[in-house]
């Protein structure tokens, strides 16, 4: 089992800050849920608590940002991507701001945190922003790496964190590489296709489908803007095919994009898997995930119907 997300975003932070002054995380009063108050305890004076004002957070990271700083915003997504999205889409993402945004508690794995808390469609908005880049890392080493890179590489980003833990998939050795898609699996009959922690849930639903004879290749999704739009392409050419399985709304999010690429290029039937047209909801994780159908048996029997109906 991996270390959550959060976690590890933060203990990331502490060590590129050992080394870099100008690095600086920027909290909405939420520093003991996004592990944030890891970091200002380790380095109080690189840590600026903004209280409950997501919009004036931001505004005050894209300046300071023209100063040669590395600002992190540490929130829940939701907030970034409602309530304080008319600042992200003008003083950030207009301006091409050195701002990096880390959108704790994304997706349905938000423990009891409560329905308003929850946002379920935080790629579709992203990701409709022009350069904005969007990544979705599946377990600790990912996390780790996205975020090294992101301190690194000037322009605004979102990560995306989930607050739970999950299964690991990649080693330490593990490098991020924009755009970049990862194959992790094999398969000729059908191509399910997956991003951030559902990756994971998704290997084990191909595992699945392969001890009833159905071959699942499995493509793992990190870097949702920039994407490799013709890796994609190449890996749905060759089923036929094409399931897309994420934490998120089937509405805009990494169905809609994969549609998108394959209806462009390799036209093909396209399932998608994740939350239809609701909202979320506050439940156990194990009793949410059943419900959306995002289980790894869950998955497997959508993909067994669809396949046998072909």
């Amino acid at each position: 089992m991996t270390k959550p997300q959060r976690d590890v975003w933060a203990d990331t932070l502490i060590e590129l800050a050992n080394e870099n002054p100008n690095v600086l995380v920027f909290d909405a009063d939420l520093a003991s849920s996004t592990k944030a108050d890891k970091f200002a305890n380790a380095h109080p004076s690189q840590f600026l608590e903004m209280g409950i004002a997501e919009q004036g957070m931001v505004g005050t990271a894209a300046g300071i940002s023209m100063l040669g700083y590395v600002p992190w915003l540490s929130s829940f997504g939701i907030f970034f991507s409602n309530r304080a999205l008319d600042q992200v889409r003008m003083a950030v993402a207009q301006t091409h701001a050195n701002v990096k945004i880390g959108a704790a508690y994304t997706g349905l794995m938000a423990g009891l945190s409560g329905k308003t808390h929850i946002d379920i469609s935080d790629i579709a908005t992203m990701r409709a922003m022009p350069g904005m880049t969007i990544l979705s890392p599946v377990d600790a080493a990912e996390t780790a790496a996205m975020t090294r890179w992101a301190t690194a590489t000037p322009g605004p980003v979102y990560l995306r964190l989930a607050r739970e833990g999950g299964p690991d998939v990649f080693g330490p050795e593990y490098v991020f590489e924009p755009r970049r898609v990862v194959p992790l699996r094999e398969g000729t009959d059908v191509l399910l296709v997956s991003t951030g922690q559902q990756t994971a849930r998704t290997l084990a639903a191909a595992e699945l489908l392969g001890r009833e004879g159905i071959s699942a290749g499995v493509l793992h999704v990190p870097s949702i803007k920039p994407v490799d739009e013709l890796a994609i392409a190449a890996a749905a050419a060759a089923v036929p095919l094409v399931v897309t399985v994420e934490e998120h709304t089937v509405i805009g999010g990494l169905g809609g994009l994969v549609a998108e690429i394959v209806t462009a290029h390799e036209p093909r039937p396209v399932i998608r898997i994740g939350i239809e047209d609701t909202w979320g909801e506050s439940a156990p994780n194990a009793w949410l995930l059943e419900r959306h159908g995002l289980t790894p048996e869950r998955i497997a029997e959508r993909v067994r119907r669809v396949w046998n109906a072909e």
